[in-house]
């Protein structure tokens, strides 16, 4: 698995993603943070597009994830993101980091979430 790695951080969506009845029935923001591993020494060079991987596709790819799918719990939902980045040609492996920006618990919880790493 190559060094290099495409980072992506902070990206907003909002998802059915829950086993609480209100989860289910309302969508909930979630961040995402991506780790992409990719060869990009060709990149380095060429300074061109397609020796690379588009960013915005790839932030295309989690929102509509997010848009057209539910979700029970957030593995879950982080285990699809994964699987659909590591679909994308020449990416080597993922990490794949989710928040839920608004747990729903009686404490004072800021987020939760999951991180999960995935190799091609």
């Amino acid at each position: 698995v190559s060094d290099d790695v495409i980072e992506l951080r902070d990206l907003r969506v909002s998802a059915f993603c829950g086993v609480l009845p209100e989860e289910t029935t309302r969508r909930q923001p979630f961040a995402f943070d991506l780790d992409v591993h990719i060869d990009l020494a060709a990149a380095a060079v060429s300074d061109d597009l397609t020796d690379t991987v588009d960013y915005g596709a790839l932030c295309e790819l989690v929102a509509g994830i997010a848009a057209a799918e539910r979700f029970s719990l957030l593995e879950r939902f982080a285990g699809r993101v994964a699987e659909a980045v590591l679909a994308v040609d020449r990416i080597e492996a993922v990490t794949v980091v989710v928040h839920k920006l608004r747990p729903p618990v009686a404490e004072a919880l800021g987020t939760s979430g999951v991180r999960i790493h995935r190799r091609a």
